[in-house]
């Protein structure tokens, strides 16, 4: 391995060791591709300047503003005269302020053979499930990197191998899972952090395996006329966490995630009728207490194409979130919600688009998003995100999931560059 690789690798913090090795492994041959077969392969990617600037004063004296840097090249190589194809996808980010932010990961590293029945995908990859803007129930595979962004849409690569067919009856997948990710949290100096530190270094595991537990998952999904459905079983650890109060040291409390063993059953439907979208996500599980518990977010979207010829199109979205549980994970309170926003597209040379979504809990609590984008030129792209929490009882924290955060209303600011 070159020097300048080791350099690049020892730079690389706050990941498990086998994340560390297979990483300065592909580095290394990512190099070696590109110095001496650069014509087989094709790199791409991109880097990105983000900054965000908080409106309220933190609760545990963190800064009101952080400035971050991302990479995330991509290398992908299609084998002569074979089934075969290669995709590595590394990520890196440097946050000013969170040295738990500061982090990163192999979001891809897949090996893929294509046959004329079977399709094999062997490495670390990421797998979406789902129809839902405000919520992704059935998205099970892979784990959120929480760290990246509250919305749960970041996720962290997850060892797979995977098996797919598709048929006359529709698509079927196979999934074993060898290997569980731990999710990211905010550090003590970051902002969008819990009250106390999450002691990500002593999670607790129901399986005796731990990390090594086996999951699995298989998946049936298939296009029937205007509807898109599927349906899923997962068997496994739970990607979402509970957390235990640690006071072995007295004066300085922790968290420590606790990862349960669950079972899950879900449906996903969509519906698209001329201008209408109609979605639905439904789960049922086990694994959290002695009852399984039902889950569901479901709406519709409308849109208005070419609206006065101008060529914008115009979305609007209803979504209502319920789930059958009293508490949910760290002890919060269960909450029936109602989402609505806009998502607008002028349609311009520019890809100029919009995406607002106001949610309101049944107790008060609402919470505001707004997401824009703009290319600039061939290459850059700005993206604006605010985040605006409100409505929380000071006098009853356990009332929802968001309270942690009732002070981190900001607003970010991204510039991505694309090679």
């Amino acid at each position: 391995m070159s020097e300048q690789t080791n350099q690049m690798v020892c730079k690389v913090t706050n990941m498990p060791s086998f994340t560390k090795l297979t990483l300065a492994t592909l580095i290394s041959i990512l190099t070696s591709s590109i110095s001496y077969e650069s014509s087989a392969g094709e790199l791409s990617g991109q880097v990105q300047f983000e900054t965000r600037v908080f409106t309220q004063e933190a609760d545990f004296g963190q800064s009101d503003s952080n400035f971050s840097i991302a990479f995330e090249p991509e290398y992908y190589h299609q084998f002569d005269d074979s089934d075969w194809s290669f995709d590595f996808k590394p990520f890196y980010r440097w946050d000013s302020e969170d040295e738990e932010r500061t982090h990163a990961d192999i979001r891809e590293l897949m090996f893929t053979y294509v046959g004329d029945v079977w399709e094999v995908k062997a490495g670390i990859g990421k797998v979406f499930w789902g129809v839902a803007e405000s919520q992704h129930l059935v998205d099970v595979i892979n784990q959120t990197d929480f760290v990246e962004n509250i919305d749960g849409e970041d996720k962290l690569g997850q060892p797979m191998l995977r098996f797919s067919t598709e048929q006359e009856w529709g698509l079927f997948e196979f999934y074993l899972l060898p290997y569980f990710r731990e999710r990211t949290f905010a550090g003590e100096d970051g902002r969008l952090r819990f009250p106390l530190a999450i002691d990500v270094d002593n999670p607790i595991y129901e399986s005796d395996d731990e990390e090594h537990n086996l999951d699995a998952a298989i998946r049936w999904s298939r296009s029937i006329g205007d509807w898109e459905i599927g349906l899923a079983h997962f068997s496994g650890t739970s990607r979402e966490p509970q957390f235990v109060l640690d006071t072995s040291n007295p004066l300085s409390p922790t968290l420590r995630p606790l990862y349960q063993t669950i079972d899950q059953t879900s449906l996903d439907v969509q519906a698209t009728i001329n201008a209408w979208l109609w979605k639905l996500e439904a789960i049922s599980r086990s694994g959290f207490g002695n009852d399984r518990y039902w889950a569901a977010v479901g709406g519709l979207e409308y849109s208005f194409y070419d609206i006065k010829e101008s060529g914008i199109d115009l979305g609007i979205i209803l979504e209502y979130q319920t789930d059958s549980r009293e508490l949910i994970a760290g002890g919060f309170q269960t909450q029936d919600s109602i989402v609505s926003g806009f998502r607008l597209a002028l349609n311009d040379e520019q890809s100029t688009e919009a995406l607002f979504g106001f949610s309101y809990s049944e107790e008060g609590q609402k919470f505001l998003n707004l997401e824009a984008s703009r290319r600039i030129g061939n290459s850059w792209k700005i993206i604006l995100e605010a985040r605006y929490f409100t409505g929380f009882d000071d006098n009853n924290p356990t009332e929802s999931i968001f309270y942690p955060f009732r002070n981190d209303d900001y607003i970010g600011i991204s510039l991505e560059k694309y090679f």
